[in-house]
């Protein structure tokens, strides 16, 4: 397969596209809040990044210490009603109390979402989180019900997954995606699937490859390789040209020639210029995928926003990403390192798109 040449057009507009990303660091306007309210989780994916258990040695943070945080630190500089909250995980369904903070976060204002497995969606509770507010949810499906339950290592998931998608699919007001981790085994079946998804009235599908963090690091075999991955774009690219379903990319890294192709945009890492996350010890950071040695702060000895204003150097200004493999790199004006969760805890990339291209 040959590679996809980066055109002069498209260079140019990605030109522009970074002048228009320097304007938004220099704004930093927050428009996405993760909660990460809990570490616990009812399955043990092989692949997750956070390396969530039933029971992680971590307790789960406080609805009032969150609630706190909005209330003194952040709506007073914000329009909640432009600033999504999401709660994330673990797996956000093991709280009891999610119903009641999705109503109270309601309350003041902000619109709210939520990401999960589906293992505990069932169609009361899902009715009792639209009650609540609901208004986005993200549901994973990897695959196949081989494929998914392996991954997943339940033989249940498959089945509670697709049970989550068939309610959600049927609910207008909802905004959603179902999302895919590709791995090596799904790429020969990425079409039926496709397929099988489309039947089942899904619109909107988000997929990405994995990157080595977590449990994840630790089995090579769930990586795509080069050739792999570029049949992931390409099918990606086609599915988006023949339009019956919206396919895309995830927000990972940048990707040559195939940007603006497989995504609605141009590639930009947004963590720290309009997303910020408050992880479930209280860290501040970017996006809750990132590395500890990142955090920026902690709700319980910082002020929010004082962090957010004042800090975040790493996240805004890249410099010091231009070393090693992107030392002399072509693309660092339009990548800037690749996206800030796929730095090890030292800074060095673990991982690049564009050159797997």
């Amino acid at each position: 397969m040959r590679k996809r040449r980066l055109g002069i057009r498209k260079r140019w507009a990605l030109g522009i596209f970074a002048e228009l990303h320097d304007a938004k660091v220099r704004e930093h306007r927050l428009d996405t809040l993760f909660w990460e309210c809990t570490l616990r989780c009812n399955l043990a994916c092989r692949h997750c990044g956070s390396d969530c258990r039933v029971d992680p040695g971590v307790a789960d943070m406080p609805l009032a210490d969150f609630l706190k945080v909005l209330d003194e630190e952040i709506t007073p500089h914000v329009d909640p009603a432009e600033v999504l909250i999401i709660f994330s995980g673990g797996e956000v369904l093991v709280r009891e109390d999610l119903e009641e903070a999705g109503r109270e976060v309601t309350r003041r204002g902000y619109p709210w979402g939520m990401v999960t497995n589906g293992m505990a969606l069932t169609e009361k509770r899902f009715r009792s989180l639209l009650d609540a507010g609901l208004r986005s949810i993200s549901v994973s499906l990897d695959g196949f019900e081989p494929e998914h339950n392996y991954i997943r290592g339940n033989p249940l998931s498959y089945d509670r997954a697709l049970r989550a998608i068939r309610m959600i699919v049927r609910e207008p007001t909802l905004s959603y995606d179902v999302v895919t981790c590709v791995t090596g085994a799904l790429i020969p079946q990425l079409e039926p699937f496709r397929e099988m998804l489309i039947a089942e009235g899904v619109e909107h599908w988000r997929l990405f490859s994995i990157f080595p963090m977590g449990r994840a690091k630790e089995d090579p075999t769930l990586r795509l390789s080069d050739a792999q991955f570029r049949e992931l774009l390409e099918f990606i690219r086609r599915t988006r040209r023949e339009g019956r379903i919206d396919a895309s990319y995830a927000c990972e890294g940048f990707l040559g020639g195939y940007e603006a192709e497989v995504r609605d945009h141009f590639y930009e890492c947004a963590a720290g210029v309009s997303v910020a996350s408050v992880r479930v010890d209280g860290a501040i950071s970017g996006c809750t995928s990132i590395r500890a040695n990142f955090n920026q702060g902690n709700i319980y000895r910082d002020r929010f926003w004082e962090v957010w204003e004042q800090r975040f150097e790493p996240f805004r200004n890249r410099e010091w990403a231009r070393r090693g493999e992107c030392a002399d790199c072509r693309m660092f004006r339009y990548c800037l390192g690749g996206g800030m969760h796929l730095h090890d805890d030292d800074g060095s990339l673990l991982y690049c798109h564009y050159k797997r291209l």
